[in-house]
């Protein structure tokens, strides 16, 4: 069995069976292809369904030192993918890394901004040149329908159901699901489809696509990161921000105005409310303020 054909297949497998992102299966490709590197350069002979866990924990030990813990812990998980899937396809009966653990790197805290700054960050826009009209929508969907950066570049204009004040949203795995339009949010797509977008030309292989660039085509993810950083510097901004940022900001004020968790989770699109719980612990510096505030034992 040969590594490039175990690769290939296991991308198809991915693909198909497991319905990921392209962007998920070029993270899985470059973990195998690392050990593919490795095994090269260090003239191991070994294919993936005889490699052992000798090899496989000298090859994690070398590449230990070249990596901070985080990427340890998701080469690691790309790896046990893998061989998982080569049981799954009955080529091994084990994984070699069944007994390696991953470092332990905690639960990284989202950066998030108050709304004073998201307002800031939308103020700075300049809406009244037609490209300006397209980044204050961009930035009030990505706020206030906490979006993901690809969901949001690949919105269709037949996604949109404005008199419902719904959005139909594809997400991870092609899963989609509905999110409520707030009626701010609604109108100021509404203004970017009426004055803002006819303005740009389109590529017929765009013509459903809600955001364009100047050459008719759909928004790049690279772009979008782009225009929020170029905003980040006009405002002073000492943060580092990204469009992630404007989904955690939408998740924590939701939070903290009293929004209960399960329903964050539909509307954030996460398959486990675990995943949803990282915000409870952003909560914590404003549950003090409130309990400073409020509480009569704190006047006393």
């Amino acid at each position: 069995m040969k590594w490039e054909q175990a690769l290939k297949d296991f991308q198809h497998y991915l693909t198909l069976e497991r319905n990921l992102s392209k962007h998920s299966i070029v993270n899985y490709s470059f973990d195998v292809e690392k050990l593919m590197k490795y095994l090269e350069i260090n003239q191991v002979e070994s294919t993936p369904d005889k490699i052992d866990a000798d090899t496989i924990n000298e090859f994690v030990y070398r590449v230990s030192a070249e990596l901070n813990p985080r990427s340890q812990a998701r080469l690691i998980s790309g790896l046990k993918g893998f061989f998982d899937y080569l049981i799954f396809e009955n080529y091994r009966t084990d994984n070699p890394l069944e007994w390696v653990e991953s470092p332990k790197i905690g639960r990284k805290l989202p950066d998030t901004l108050s709304v004073d700054e998201i307002d800031r960050l939308i103020a700075a826009i300049d809406i009244s040149t037609h490209e300006g009209g397209r980044n204050r929508a961009i930035l009030e969907t990505l706020y206030g329908c906490g979006l993901r950066v690809s969901e949001l570049v690949n919105l269709k204009r037949s996604d949109l159901f404005l008199k419902e004040e719904m959005l139909k949203v594809t997400g991870k795995g092609n899963k989609q699901r509905w999110v409520p339009l707030a009626i701010h949010t609604s109108g100021i797509i509404q203004y970017y489809l009426t004055h803002n977008r006819p303005n740009f030309p389109v590529i017929p292989e765009f013509e459903d696509a809600l955001f364009l660039n100047r050459r008719g085509k759909k928004l790049s993810r690279a772009m979008i990161f782009t225009i929020i950083k170029q905003l980040s510097v006009a405002i002073g901004l000492r943060k580092t921000i990204s469009p992630h940022t404007m989904r955690h900001s939408f998740a924590t004020h939701l939070l903290e105005n009293g929004a209960d968790l399960r329903s964050i989770q539909l509307m954030l699109g996460h398959e486990s409310i675990t995943t949803t719980e990282i915000y409870l612990h952003l909560q914590s510096a404003h549950l003090a303020e409130v309990l400073s505030k409020y509480h009569p034992r704190q006047k006393k």
